[in-house]
């Protein structure tokens, strides 16, 4: 993947839909909208957090300013394999995203403290992240499978639709492949839609005639969410058993 887009902002805004609603979209979709440079791909992540999930447990109260950090690959990675190391900021509902690219094994390297990672501005902006919070390893696993539009008219419009939305919170490591946990009911997509300003009026019109409408989800989120309730659940039985 080259040229890749090292610096974001950008408003999104997140729906849930039913396979129902997917389907009834997607005419509307065909007259504004087009496949972008990478329509489909499947998207493993590693999530790094402290030892007690402070970054997780901080995004899921809702503050003005929450940040994450996370290790992304677009296949199944080798030692060698392109990968993206990158900070995600939201400030007051914009999003920034700064990313940087190492082979996969030489950013695991970087991001435990063990080998370099390089001298540009972003990457500047993660040794500070990394020193600040000190303490950071892989936490969670999420994969996906990725369609990704981009306007006709406004090349500046994106979205995306998730599925098969995958969790795990061992075997963190994106080399053994995309299986875990599903994080949506079957047939249910994650639609992200990144615009720089304002939602364009045919698609606010056709959200709402779907009953489509604003979620606030987070997969790394949910995730955890549904990791704390196992463990809730498997400490319940074992005082019962």
């Amino acid at each position: 993947m080259s040229g890749y887009q090292s610096v974001f902002r950008r408003v999104e805004v997140k729906f849930l839909l039913t396979a129902a609603q997917y389907r009834a979209l997607i005419p509307v979709l065909e007259q504004h909208m087009a496949p972008d440079d990478f329509f489909k791909s499947t998207i493993s992540n590693l999530y790094y957090d402290t030892p007690d999930f402070q970054l997780v447990r901080t995004s899921l109260e809702k503050p003005k300013y929450k940040e994450k950090l996370r290790l992304r690959c677009y296949r199944t990675p080798l030692e060698d394999s392109q990968s993206f190391v990158e900070i995600k900021k939201k400030v007051d509902g914009v999003v920034y995203k700064r990313r940087a690219d190492l082979p996969y094994g030489q950013a695991l390297e970087y991001l435990a403290g063990e080998g370099p990672g390089g001298d540009s501005q972003i990457f500047q902006e993660l040794d500070w992240f990394l020193r600040f919070y000190g303490n950071l390893s892989p936490a969670m696993f999420l994969s996906y499978n990725r369609v990704s539009l981009r306007g006709r008219q406004d090349k500046n419009l994106r979205m995306t639709f998730d599925r098969d939305i995958l969790w795990r919170a061992d075997h963190l490591d994106l080399s053994e492949g995309a299986w875990g946990q599903d994080l949506l009911h079957p047939g249910e997509r994650l639609l992200e839609i990144k615009i720089p300003n304002a939602m364009p009026l045919w698609l606010a019109g056709a959200l709402s005639e779907l009953s489509i409408f604003p979620t606030s989800f987070s997969k790394y989120g949910a995730a955890y969410q549904t990791l704390l309730r196992q463990k809730l659940t498997e400490m319940r039985m074992k005082q019962y058993a």
